[in-house]
């Protein structure tokens, strides 16, 4: 019999902000706890089908970031990723989460690792997905982005034919790739201060860039458990951002997958036993 996680989805109030988060309820109430920090232009709607996979067996909790999926920003919000960081920081305190590990993907990744920085004893672990925090791991074309794009450019990935070329991009088998999931993505780009949010954090992400050292000699420093899954397609990431974790934590665990960005759309069914498996030997 196929046990199918119960899920709950409710909101958290943080210095103002209406965190959104799902959340399900596993049948121990001692299991592991994951906390799933999606990337852009996505949600936490992203890990549906992953929760539903694991989410009898461990706590996956996945909160949407100000500016994105349900969450509620008060007027005047200033959108940067340290801002992000400390919400998400407000949030975990929140819950009176002590320990998890954390999966990081893409906008996740410098949102985890500000986190992981301020509160190593909190985690137990990370689950690595096409985040990046080396300088090998960004594309020539990522690089001119975060160094030279402009206010139009950063606008014209805020399309719909943009959010659908994130998800199908470097794909193997393209109509693996549910709909859904680029839809619901450009109906909350296209809320009201959705896209001047996204500006603001694009114009940030040099922020990232300029705090790789400090987030690599964290992880030199806790050697935290890893798990490294990674789409070799990425246009933004490419493979080589993957190698450089096994440079500061050689014992990581790295699996490469033949597609692009978004690599659960393709590949949960070989990503979430080894997530499984990382969390029974972690926890």
């Amino acid at each position: 019999m196929v046990t199918v996680a119960r899920v709950v989805h409710r909101y958290l109030d943080v210095d103002g902000v209406r965190v959104f988060y799902r959340e399900s309820v596993p049948e121990r109430d001692d299991a592991p706890v994951l906390l799933l920090l999606h990337g852009f232009p996505s949600a936490s709607h992203q890990f549906r089908r992953l929760i539903d996979a694991l989410g009898a067996r461990y706590r996956l909790i996945a909160p949407d970031y100000p500016g994105f999926g349900q969450t509620v920003v008060p007027e005047g919000f200033e959108y940067s990723f340290d801002r992000l960081a400390d919400v998400v920081e407000g949030f975990v305190r929140g819950l009176g989460l002590t320990r998890f590990a954390m999966y990081v993907f893409d906008f996740g990744a410098p949102v985890g690792f500000r986190l992981a920085v301020r509160h190593p004893e909190w985690i137990a672990g990370l689950v690595v997905q096409n985040g990046n925090a080396y300088e090998e791991g960004l594309s020539a074309m990522a690089r001119d982005f975060i160094w030279n794009a402009q206010e139009d450019q950063i606008r014209g990935l805020l399309t719909l034919e943009s959010t659908r070329g994130q998800y199908v991009g470097g794909t193997a088998d393209p109509e693996s790739v549910a709909p859904e999931g680029w839809t619901l993505d450009q109906h909350y780009l296209d809320l009201p201060g959705r896209k001047e949010a996204q500006v603001a954090l694009a114009y940030d992400y040099r922020s990232n860039v300029e705090q790789y050292d400090r987030w690599q000699t964290w992880m030199r420093e806790h050697q935290p458990p890893a798990l490294v899954t990674w789409g070799v397609n990425d246009l933004f990431f490419p493979e080589p951002g993957a190698h450089g974790y096994l440079r500061d934590l050689p014992d990581a665990d790295l699996h490469l997958f033949e597609t692009g960005h978004f690599a659960l759309e393709e590949h949960l069914p070989e990503i979430a036993p080894l997530i499984a498996t990382f969390l029974d030997k972690t926890w």
